[in-house]
């Protein structure tokens, strides 16, 4: 595959630049893609609008550009890492790794739940090295054959082992009797709404899929939430939480329920780092879907 040698070797050219002036080249894509492009601007605007019914037009639209702004980082930031030591993201990406760490000498396994939060790949990239946990995360894979590949190294260069969302079930049997550390987004929006439990979020119904909670109770890994909000431009801390020790006791729906107030409340909180980009309330709720759980 030669063009993805081309492509690799010219991303790591390019990420050679020191990060203050990727960050400058970066609000120059901001400009284009808010302001001329507009990507995606009517679906996040839409969003905004849905989420902050309280807050006004200019509100909304600072929270939009502060948004574009943290997504265009966040590429920048990723583009960095092709070239870039282990050390390098590990001084600006910090958390509580006490919480997840403190699990570990149980003989229990961790999942670990959050929201489309920036800045995940680097997340990733320092997580492996703060653990002794195996650690398992689930992607959607990339269309494009060569940035799959190319995201797949990134993502698995330092130990990491990614198994793919449409197979999930599959990739994982070889690691679920090791302790391990799963991560998982789950904020995704389900591949058929009538299988997901419907929450009201934002104040809108909302299906949430089932995964997660259903994943942490047969293998009674104990729940940990998590997210990642961003002190000052390049730096990044992750929140951990414990959330169930023993999710073999619970239900799947409370489960659910917590994360999704618990992920309401971050984004409320930090409403610029989530990802208004994806349509998060594309599905219309239905009766047949079951009821619109509280």
């Amino acid at each position: 595959m030669a063009m993805y040698y081309i492509v690799y070797s010219l991303l790591w050219l390019f990420s050679l630049l020191p990060l203050r002036i990727l960050y400058f080249i970066g609000d120059g894509f901001y400009l284009l893609i808010f302001h001329v492009f507009k990507y995606r601007r009517d679906v996040v605007i839409k969003n905004l609008q849905i989420a902050f019914p309280e807050k006004t037009e200019a509100e909304r639209i600072v929270i939009a550009k502060k948004f574009y702004s943290n997504m265009v980082d966040m590429f920048m930031e990723t583009i960095k890492m092709v070239s870039v030591s282990d050390k390098f993201i590990a001084k600006r990406f910090t958390a509580n790794w006490d919480v997840v760490n403190a699990i570990y000498p149980t003989g229990k396994s961790v999942q670990v739940h959050l929201g489309h939060n920036f800045n995940w790949e680097w997340g990733n990239r320092v997580l492996v090295k703060k653990t002794a946990f195996k650690l398992l995360a689930v992607y959607m894979p990339i269309g494009n054959k060569i940035f799959e590949k190319l995201f797949y190294k990134l993502r698995t260069k330092t130990g990491a082992i990614f198994l793919k969302a449409t197979t999930m079930k599959e990739d994982f049997l070889p690691y679920r009797n090791d302790q391990y550390l799963l991560g998982l987004i789950a904020d995704q929006n389900p591949g058929y709404p009538g299988s997901a439990w419907w929450f009201n979020f934002f104040g809108r119904p909302t299906p949430f899929v089932k995964g997660p909670a259903k994943g942490a109770i047969i293998n009674n890994a104990t729940v940990v939430f998590a997210f990642i909000h961003k002190p000052k431009r390049g730096y990044y801390e992750t929140v951990f939480s414990l959330v169930e020790e023993n999710p073999s006791s619970a239900s799947e729906q409370e489960l659910t329920r917590k994360f999704v107030l618990y992920l309401e409340d971050i984004i409320r909180q930090y409403p610029d780092m989530w990802l208004w980009s994806h349509r998060r309330w594309k599905h219309e709720w239905k009766p047949e879907y079951g009821e619109i759980l509280q």
